[in-house]
């Protein structure tokens, strides 16, 4: 079982660590890819603020943010579960883990990255800004340089077993799995029902997909079909159904 996770567009910020090292990353056949994104984005930080904030579609108050960037190669690293603090992240909840669970997060999750590709929890990263939907000058869309890049380094990761691909639309877009892949993907979308209607819903949707892993985790559940992994989570008191290979979960209470 493969999860793959989106990345929190908000960090925290490591106060000490040592700096990031790009060859001690989980997935090292993604190294190239990630210094050529990483040089270029230092280098536009470095040398042109003001068209990096607009690049990467920040206001006048998050220059801090183009300085992180600027600085990357000496800013301070963190494991990639830390520096993620996003609504999903928060619901994960993965430090309160009792050792086992957290040893299934270390083998089952990736979280997917515009500047990394893929990360694992334990992967030291530093603070940065880059979303998935940015065009780099020079360079491009982020889409156009993980797109055959992430494919054989998720097959290999996933071998023969279910990828549930939590990841939201932006970076979908990074990597697309093929036939054979899709055939054991799940994807999940959340409802909210209230009142004998359905809707879905978006903050809460991050927190209840938290949840859900985390209750695999704690459970060392491990299915290896789209079926079976809805069975696991009725099992755990969610409402489920099946839809091919989409996952609707519907909640009451968000």
């Amino acid at each position: 079982m493969l999860v793959l996770l989106p990345p929190s567009e908000g960090k925290s910020v490591p106060r000490r660590g040592r700096p990031l090292d790009l060859d001690a990353l989980s997935f090292p056949e993604l190294t190239d890819t990630r210094r050529r994104i990483a040089d270029v984005l230092v280098t536009l930080c470095a040398e042109d603020p003001v068209r990096a904030a607009e690049v990467l579609g920040l206001g006048p108050t998050q220059a801090d943010a183009v300085a992180r960037d600027a600085a990357l190669w000496s800013q301070p690293t963190a494991r990639a579960d830390a520096v993620y603090d996003g609504v999903l992240y928060a619901a994960l909840d993965l430090a309160s883990l009792d050792a086992a669970a957290r040893r299934r997060a270390s083998r089952s999750l990736a979280f997917a990255s515009a500047l990394f590709g893929l990360l694992r929890p334990a992967d030291r990263i530093p603070a940065y800004r880059l979303s998935g939907n940015v065009t780099l000058p020079g360079l491009g869309t982020m889409a156009s340089q993980w797109r055959n890049a992430l494919g054989p380094a998720v097959e290999e990761a996933l071998g023969s077993g279910l990828l549930i691909d939590l990841r939201s639309s932006t970076y979908t877009a990074l990597w697309k799995p093929s036939p054979d892949v899709l055939a054991r993907t799940a994807t999940v979308r959340v409802l909210h029902e209230s009142g004998g209607k359905r809707t879905v819903v978006s903050h809460f949707n991050k927190a209840t997909k938290g949840r859900l892993v985390r209750e695999l985790l704690v459970e060392g559940a491990a299915p290896r079909t789209v079926g079976a992994l809805a069975d696991a989570w009725r099992d755990l008191g969610w409402t489920v159904e099946e839809h091919g290979h989409r996952l609707d979960v519907v909640v009451t209470e968000i």
